[in-house]
């Protein structure tokens, strides 16, 4: 967990999977952010949902705050459980949280490992979930005239922040994390020791 910062208790190494076990009674099991910050990346990560399960991909997060709109929350969400049934559009997994919805029906079921790919450059942000692009997406209208939620997201005019996974209460695993980050030229040429340790 090293590359970590945030809450590394509840948040645990299992079988060199990153998983997620709040507690019963002690809240949302909180946030885990990479201590790096980063603007423009391509984030590729394995998860592994259970029942009714819901998590965030934060991306240009403060550390403080509610990631969701102090920076922006991409859901990550069994769409098919039936106390989802009523959320509105961008509420639903990949969706950028109150702001952009995903296409929703290409999760994997529960239990399953998924794979999803998140490219973050200037204000386009695409998410391909399983092969298939669920969201392709620009938030310069929302930045101009604001989230579709009507709520305030200050988030959507920052430039870099944390990536983190935001917890909402429930058991999720991930693993296969990856991060190139899109703003340094140089990280195309990173020395092999930096590549071998970003896929650790």
């Amino acid at each position: 967990m090293h590359s970590w910062t945030g809450n590394t208790v509840d948040y645990t190494i299992e079988d060199g999977n990153i998983a997620i076990r709040p507690k019963p009674g002690k809240g949302s099991g909180g946030n885990l952010f990479t201590k790096e910050e980063f603007s423009d990346f391509i984030y590729r990560f394995e998860f592994k949902l259970t029942p009714g399960a819901n998590n965030g991909l934060g991306i240009r997060a403060p550390l403080e705050g509610d990631a969701a709109y102090t920076g922006m929350e991409l859901q990550i969400l069994d769409n098919e459980a039936p106390i989802y049934k009523d959320l509105h559009v961008y509420q639903y997994h990949g969706s950028v949280y109150g702001t952009l919805p995903a296409k929703r029906g290409f999760l994997k079921p529960v239990g399953e490992w998924n794979y999803e790919e998140v490219v973050v450059k200037g204000p386009k942000i695409k998410v391909i979930l399983n092969g298939t692009v669920i969201l392709d997406g620009d938030i310069t209208e929302a930045r101009k005239n604001g989230a579709a939620d009507g709520k305030e997201h200050p988030g959507l005019l920052r430039d870099s922040g944390h990536i983190g996974f935001l917890g909402h209460g429930s058991p999720v695993e991930f693993r296969n994390i990856r991060i190139k980050d899109l703003s340094k030229k140089e990280s195309a040429k990173a020395p092999a020791s930096k590549k071998a340790a970003a896929k650790k």
